[in-house]
Formats: C-alpha cells, sequence, structure tokens
C-alpha cells in the first residue's frame, strides 16, 4: 500500500479554450471538475491502475464536501477543518498551454495540523511501502510539516517521497530525510539558486540534492521527459511526441508511476516517464489507466549526454 498525504487539496475546475485572449470573449469547449492535490492525484492514478493506496487529506465546508464526493470510494482519511477546501481553475489551450488559477487554500489552526500529523501517523502503523507527503502547505502549516512527517516515517521506517516547492520544499530537502525527491526543473533551478539548462546542469544539480542525504531525485523536464539521479549514476527516460490536452497532474502521474512497483532504477523511470506522458495526453486532471500507459515506448540513456537541452516541468 502507498500512502499519500495532501496537506491542501482542492476541487479542480478545468476548462478547454480554443485560445486565451485578455480582454475578449473565450468561448469554452469542454469543462469538467475533478479532485484534486498532487498526493491526491497520485492516490487516483495508483488505483486506476490497480495499486493499493489510502490519501490523507483535510476537507472543509462545502468545497470539502464537494471533493469528498469526487473522490468517489478512493480509500481515504479525511481530517475535518473548520475552513472550506480551496477551488482552482484551470485553462487548457488547444496547443498545449496551461494556465492555473491556484487558491491559496484554507488557514490550518495548530490542533489541525496536529490532527494531520496524528492520521498520517495512524497510517504508518500499517506499514505501507511508501509514503508520498506532496504539494502546497495551507496558511497556518509549519513550514517544516513535510520534516515533521518524515520523521514520523522514519520511525516507522517507511521511505518518503517528497514533491512540494519553493520554501517547504528547501525547509525539507536539505534535511536529508528522505528517500525520493520529485522536482520539476524549475522547482530544482530554485531550490539550488542557478539556470539549469543542460542535461549535465540538471544531473549536478540533483546529485548536489541527493548528496543532501536523500536517496534519489527524480526530476521532471515537461516534453523532454525525466532525469532520474541515483547512486551517484544518471538515467534520462524520453517518451515519443505527445499531442498535450493538459500538463496538469502529469508530474504527480510519473510520481505515482515510479513508486507503482519495484525493480531497478531504469525500470522505475521508464513507468514514471510512460505515465507521465499518459496524463498529458488527457483533459484537466485525468489520471491514465492501464489501456493509456505504454512503457515500452520510452526510451532510457544511462549517463546521458551532459550538452543536451532541457526545459519545461
Amino acid at each position: 500500500m502507498i500512502l499519500t498525504c495532501t496537506p491542501n487539496p482542492s476541487v479542480d475546475h478545468t476548462l478547454e479554450v480554443p485560445e486565451l485572449l485578455r480582454g475578449d470573449v473565450v468561448r469554452i469547449r469542454s469543462a469538467s471538475t475533478e479532485a484534486g492535490g498532487k498526493g491526491v492525484n497520485v492516490s487516483r492514478a495508483l488505483r486506476r491502475n490497480g495499486r493499493r493506496t489510502t490519501a490523507v487529506l483535510p476537507v472543509g465546508g462545502a468545497p470539502g464536501a464537494e471533493l469528498a464526493a469526487l473522490l468517489g470510494d478512493l480509500p481515504r482519511v479525511q481530517v475535518p477543518v473548520a475552513a472550506p477546501t480551496r477551488s482552482n481553475v484551470t485553462l487548457a489551450e488547444a496547443d498545449g498551454t496551461t494556465t492555473k488559477l491556484n487558491s491559496p487554500g484554507p488557514r490550518l489552526s495548530p490542533a489541525e495540523v496536529d490532527g494531520l500529523l496524528e492520521a498520517v501517523e495512524a497510517e504508518l502503523a500499517r506499514a505501507p511501502a511508501w509514503l508520498v507527503a506532496s504539494g502546497s502547505l495551507p496558511s497556518g502549516a509549519p513550514t517544516d510539516l513535510y520534516a515533521r512527517i518524515a520523521k514520523l516515517a522514519a520511525d516507522r521506517g517507511v521511505p518518503v517521497a517528497l514533491d512540494t516547492s519553493g520554501e517547504p520544499l528547501a525547509a525539507a530537502a536539505r534535511s536529508g530525510a528522505f528517500a525520493l525527491l520529485k522536482p520539476n526543473r524549475a522547482e530544482l533551478s530554485a531550490l539550488l539558486g542557478r539556470e539549469l539548462a543542460t542535461v549535465g546542469e540538471v544531473a549536478g544539480a540533483a546529485r548536489e540534492a541527493a548528496g543532501w542525504g536523500n536517496g534519489a531525485v527524480l526530476v521532471t523536464l515537461g516534453s523532454h521527459g525525466a532525469l532520474l539521479a541515483c547512486g551517484g549514476h544518471t538515467w534520462l527516460g524520453q517518451g515519443p511526441p505527445v499531442v498535450p490536452r493538459s500538463t496538469v497532474g502529469a508530474g504527480d502521474c510519473a510520481l505515482a508511476g515510479y513508486l507503482a512497483a519495484g525493480g531497478p532504477p531504469e525500470a522505475r523511470l521508464r513507468r514514471a516517464v510512460a505515465w507521465g506522458a499518459a496524463a498529458v495526453a488527457l483533459p484537466g486532471t485525468t489520471v491514465p489507466g492501464p489501456e493509456d500507459v505504454r512503457p515500452a515506448d520510452v526510451t532510457v540513456i544511462a549517463d546521458p549526454p551532459e550538452s543536451w537541452a532541457v526545459g519545461g516541468g
């Protein structure tokens, strides 16, 4: 079983439009509403592909009730909070350009933060294979929340995968408490404070972050695939060109693919790229199923040329 913790989940509204033109009337081609939040997306992707998972998340107000309804029968532990769960809006253009309008989320009281930690600790007693701690932190949550969650997991011998950004990423990653870090290129660049324009620069930054005591670093690179640094080695995974519909949640699906089963690093990376690419071809935050994922189409290159250009997230 893979346990996920999403401190700041959301109700995600996706609007598909031909082109976003500021100040003009834009006709919506289609609209959808799905449960969102990075850890929630990981659990949804795992569940869709027949893997056991449990999601821990705070819920509040009418949006929280809507989120719970959208989650359906996904196994989960809901932590009640007073403030309403946030709602986000994604505008997806026909050429694959995605614009996200994200709310900051509810303000959690210290008691509610403690309630979230207690729920995670209780689920850790079930000995999950992994704990995924991911997403932004809501107002009121301490910056070191993920480091505290990692400590709870370490006490139970459960490896933790971290996927966040900004100050929460900096505070947690430098603690060296994580078996896996999953930033995108921009997040890793911000963490290290330098531009990462080539495979060599991304690989060097990933090895540096791993050197803080973290086990492996999986860096998603948008249309360039993903790079994995582990045990002093580097691999680049690339899939065939994909006609994008929405990039929202693609990194979460890549993380789910990486964790979904065991195997050598190359096999995990191949799954990650295949799951992420499949998600990009689907609308909104729809997660791919077995019929969408094609690992055989992914090429994995050990020690790729450092001069290759990379970009995206």
